[in-house]
């Protein structure tokens, strides 16, 4: 059973990767993913952004992910149309190996949501 769902995610995750190559002619890493998503989340369209302003987008698909494991709460937009979290329970220590499994599974989850999978 553990098996078929781990073959069922690399599926699921090869699927994410070409549809995202298909969308920037170039091999997708796990950053650029999830600075897409975080555009997405933020709800304002593609520009151009800061250095600083990349990280929040970032920070923003971490929360927008990590949010239904329990680890954030959303917190509401800012006056600039931002949205924030709150931080519920602290991450635990994972290894790299466990950091790329639990995004990769979030990832997979979050298009599974957005009707992308």
């Amino acid at each position: 059973m553990e098996l078929e769902k781990q073959q069922k995610q690399l599926s699921d995750w090869q699927i994410i990767l070409n549809k995202f190559k298909e969308f920037t002619g170039e091999e997708p890493q796990i950053d650029g993913i999830l600075f897409l998503i975080g555009v997405q989340e933020l709800g304002m369209g593609f520009r151009k952004f800061k250095k600083d302003e990349k990280l929040s987008v970032m920070h923003i698909a971490i929360c927008t992910l990590l949010e239904p494991y329990g680890f954030y709460e959303f917190a509401g937009r800012d006056k600039d149309g931002w949205p924030h979290w709150t931080k519920k329970e602290n991450i635990p220590f994972l290894e790299s190996k466990q950091q790329n499994k639990l995004m990769t599974e979030a990832i997979i989850d979050y298009f599974k949501k957005e009707g992308w999978l």
